[in-house]
């Protein structure tokens, strides 16, 4: 799960971001959802987590799943995360998200679940499939409802994981009276969806098969060049921007409109080759990243300032979280 997600409030506009740390961060994550949260945290209220919950619904190494967090934090607060203005908590320190999981839960059917696309990709590669990897959905729905987001900017793979959310939300606001905001979800702005380098039909990833086509936030200078410039193009001679017949130089384009401004398409009018583009992108993305790679490694030096953002984050995260749980235990039912 990587989405901003904004809403109105009192004070302005509240956007919520959740990262599954299940890899390391990549460039995609970067400019799709960690630049957007950071630049909007001035702007509104801002909540950031670490969906680490996320991560058990497969076979898991409990150690890398706390290094993957730990890591994930650290480039979080590195790339520009404003504790002193935004919320940023660890799923897991945070019970009420487990809390609403199960109310909502016991107003989801097991047909809406086992329709999940990613359920039925994700379990015929697995010989015993987690009951989580079945319900996690509606642990995304109560992510997405706990903090009453209204618009969930996400890609075509998560679609499907909006629309159980504003079904969920509906039919509890029918059988229990209104409790939740009703969310929708929105398209990804242009960058919002880096592509892989080596398969440019398919988007970066986090995972190890992925690699060669990925540019990692903490990929050393010497690897994003070797990477960008072995970046899969075509076989013209141009540079033009064109998504569909091009996808390999349009993705390049973005990527560098995404690092130094401008539109794609004007920028290829710079470029008289596939080489000279080349270049120009791998020392843009190196450049973006770079200072981001320096505060990471100072940062990392004190996990204990790490840690206790993340734990005083928690805290003030579970005030709001615990009103919209209070609400959904009175409407269901319960006594509180």
């Amino acid at each position: 799960m990587t989405a901003t997600i904004p809403t109105s409030t009192s004070t302005g506009t509240r956007r919520l971001s959740g990262f599954k740390p299940t890899g390391n961060l990549h460039l995609g994550n970067l400019l799709g959802a960690i630049r957007p949260t950071i630049a909007g945290q001035y702007r509104g209220e801002t909540i950031a987590f670490l969906a680490d919950l996320h991560t058990l619904t497969v076979s898991h190494e409990p150690a890398r799943v706390r290094e993957l967090t730990m890591e994930q934090a650290t480039i979080l607060l590195a790339a520009g995360l404003d504790p002193d203005h935004s919320i940023f908590y660890a799923q897991s320190q945070v019970p009420e998200h487990t809390e609403l999981h199960y109310l909502l839960e016991c107003t989801t059917s097991y047909g809406e679940a086992h329709r999940m696309i990613q359920f039925k990709e994700k379990s015929a590669a697995q010989q015993q499939v987690r009951l989580s990897l079945l319900t996690y959905p509606v642990l995304m729905a109560a992510d997405i409802l706990l903090h009453g987001a209204r618009e969930v900017p996400v890609g075509d793979d998560q679609g499907q994981h909006v629309e159980l959310a504003r079904d969920v939300a509906t039919r509890f606001n029918t059988r229990y009276g209104h409790t939740f905001t009703v969310p929708r979800a929105v398209h990804p702005e242009v960058a919002s969806r880096v592509m892989s380098l080596s398969d440019p039909t398919a988007k970066m990833g986090k995972t190890s098969s992925a690699e060669a086509g990925t540019i990692f936030v903490l990929d050393p200078p010497e690897v994003i060049r070797r990477k960008v410039l072995r970046a899969v193009t075509d076989s013209g001679t141009t540079v033009e921007y064109d998504p569909e017949n091009r996808p390999g130089i349009a993705n390049l384009l973005e990527i560098l409109a995404a690092c130094v401004g401008g539109k794609p398409a004007g920028l290829a009018a710079d470029f008289t080759s596939y080489g000279q583009l080349k270049q120009a992108v791998a020392e843009a993305v190196t450049a973006l990243l770079h200072p981001i790679q320096v505060r990471h490694a100072e940062l990392a030096r004190d996990p204990g300032y790490v840690r206790r953002v993340l734990a005083e984050g928690a805290e003030r995260a579970r005030h709001s979280a615990a009103d919209t749980v209070h609400h959904a235990k009175r409407a269901i039912g319960l006594l509180v």
